[in-house]
Protein backbone atom coordinates (compact mmCIF):
# COMPACT_ATOMS: atom_id res chain seq x y z
CA UNK A 1 0.00 0.00 0.00
CA UNK A 2 2.80 2.34 0.55
CA UNK A 3 4.71 1.56 -2.49
CA UNK A 4 1.81 2.74 -4.47
CA UNK A 5 1.05 5.97 -2.23
CA UNK A 6 4.62 7.10 -2.97
CA UNK A 7 4.28 6.46 -6.11
CA UNK A 8 1.97 8.06 -6.76
CA UNK A 9 3.28 11.08 -5.28
CA UNK A 10 6.13 11.19 -7.58
CA UNK A 11 4.57 11.03 -10.23
CA UNK A 12 1.37 13.33 -9.57
CA UNK A 13 -1.18 10.54 -10.14
CA UNK A 14 -4.47 11.49 -8.31
CA UNK A 15 -6.49 8.15 -8.82
CA UNK A 16 -6.25 4.79 -10.20
CA UNK A 17 -6.94 3.47 -13.52
CA UNK A 18 -10.96 3.58 -14.41
CA UNK A 19 -11.94 0.08 -14.99
CA UNK A 20 -12.82 -0.73 -19.12
CA UNK A 21 -16.07 -2.22 -18.42
CA UNK A 22 -18.57 -1.41 -16.20
CA UNK A 23 -20.09 -4.63 -13.75
CA UNK A 24 -23.37 -6.05 -14.87
CA UNK A 25 -24.50 -5.38 -10.67
CA UNK A 26 -23.96 -1.94 -10.72
CA UNK A 27 -27.66 -1.73 -12.34
CA UNK A 28 -28.78 -1.95 -9.86
CA UNK A 29 -27.41 0.80 -7.75
CA UNK A 30 -29.57 3.87 -6.88
CA UNK A 31 -29.44 6.47 -9.63
CA UNK A 32 -30.57 10.13 -9.82
CA UNK A 33 -33.93 10.59 -11.34
CA UNK A 34 -34.79 11.53 -15.52
CA UNK A 35 -37.86 13.12 -15.69
CA UNK A 36 -40.19 13.18 -18.72
CA UNK A 37 -41.41 16.59 -19.63
CA UNK A 38 -44.34 16.20 -21.42
CA UNK A 39 -45.64 14.43 -17.84
CA UNK A 40 -44.38 17.01 -15.45
CA UNK A 41 -46.72 19.82 -14.57
CA UNK A 42 -46.42 22.44 -12.31
CA UNK A 43 -47.86 21.32 -8.93
CA UNK A 44 -45.97 17.94 -9.22
CA UNK A 45 -42.66 19.72 -9.73
CA UNK A 46 -43.46 22.04 -6.49
CA UNK A 47 -44.50 18.76 -4.57
CA UNK A 48 -40.79 16.99 -5.36
CA UNK A 49 -39.05 19.86 -4.76
CA UNK A 50 -40.64 19.81 -1.18
CA UNK A 51 -40.07 16.30 -0.63
CA UNK A 52 -36.23 17.17 -1.69
CA UNK A 53 -34.23 15.79 1.33
CA UNK A 54 -30.94 17.17 -0.25
CA UNK A 55 -32.94 20.19 -2.16
CA UNK A 56 -31.87 19.26 -5.28
CA UNK A 57 -35.09 20.04 -7.20
CA UNK A 58 -36.15 23.97 -7.66
CA UNK A 59 -37.92 25.06 -9.80
CA UNK A 60 -37.66 28.24 -12.13
CA UNK A 61 -40.66 29.34 -13.97
CA UNK A 62 -41.47 26.81 -16.31
CA UNK A 63 -38.24 24.66 -16.10
CA UNK A 64 -37.70 21.54 -13.23
CA UNK A 65 -33.60 21.95 -12.03
CA UNK A 66 -31.66 19.27 -10.78
CA UNK A 67 -28.71 19.48 -9.43
CA UNK A 68 -27.04 15.97 -9.54
CA UNK A 69 -24.26 17.45 -7.28
CA UNK A 70 -26.89 17.34 -4.61
CA UNK A 71 -28.51 14.32 -5.43
CA UNK A 72 -28.36 11.55 -3.04
CA UNK A 73 -30.52 9.10 -5.37
CA UNK A 74 -32.49 8.60 -2.64
CA UNK A 75 -35.50 7.62 -4.66
CA UNK A 76 -38.61 10.10 -3.04
CA UNK A 77 -38.77 11.72 -6.24
CA UNK A 78 -38.97 8.42 -7.96
CA UNK A 79 -42.01 7.59 -5.47
CA UNK A 80 -43.82 10.67 -6.06
CA UNK A 81 -43.77 11.43 -9.67
CA UNK A 82 -44.93 8.00 -10.71
CA UNK A 83 -44.68 8.39 -14.32
CA UNK A 84 -43.29 11.56 -14.87
CA UNK A 85 -39.88 10.28 -13.55
CA UNK A 86 -37.71 7.16 -13.76
CA UNK A 87 -34.17 5.77 -12.57
CA UNK A 88 -31.24 7.57 -14.91
CA UNK A 89 -28.86 4.87 -14.69
CA UNK A 90 -26.17 7.43 -14.77
CA UNK A 91 -24.21 6.46 -11.16
CA UNK A 92 -21.15 7.52 -12.22
CA UNK A 93 -21.25 11.24 -12.41
CA UNK A 94 -18.39 13.59 -12.93
CA UNK A 95 -17.60 16.96 -14.75
CA UNK A 96 -14.73 19.75 -14.93
CA UNK A 97 -17.95 22.19 -14.80
CA UNK A 98 -20.17 22.11 -11.91
CA UNK A 99 -22.92 23.57 -14.18
CA UNK A 100 -22.37 20.54 -15.99
CA UNK A 101 -24.31 18.91 -13.47
CA UNK A 102 -27.04 20.96 -13.13
CA UNK A 103 -30.21 19.77 -15.37
CA UNK A 104 -33.28 21.61 -16.72
CA UNK A 105 -36.35 20.11 -17.90
CA UNK A 106 -38.88 22.06 -19.58
CA UNK A 107 -41.90 21.53 -17.95
CA UNK A 108 -44.85 20.43 -20.19
CA UNK A 109 -47.42 18.36 -18.64
CA UNK A 110 -51.07 19.52 -18.77
CA UNK A 111 -50.35 22.25 -21.49
CA UNK A 112 -52.56 20.33 -23.74
CA UNK A 113 -55.41 20.84 -21.27
CA UNK A 114 -54.55 24.42 -20.72
CA UNK A 115 -53.93 25.19 -24.46
CA UNK A 116 -57.44 23.86 -25.17
CA UNK A 117 -59.33 25.91 -22.22
CA UNK A 118 -57.66 29.07 -24.04
CA UNK A 119 -59.04 28.03 -27.40
CA UNK A 120 -62.58 26.90 -26.06
CA UNK A 121 -62.82 30.91 -23.88
CA UNK A 122 -61.98 32.57 -27.00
Amino acid sequence: MAVWFYRGLRRGVVTTRYPKTIDAWTSALPSPPAFHSARLTGALADELMRACPSAAIAREDDELVLDLGRCSSCGRCLQIAGGAAEPSGMFLLAGHDRAALVKRVRIEGGRDAIEGGRKASE
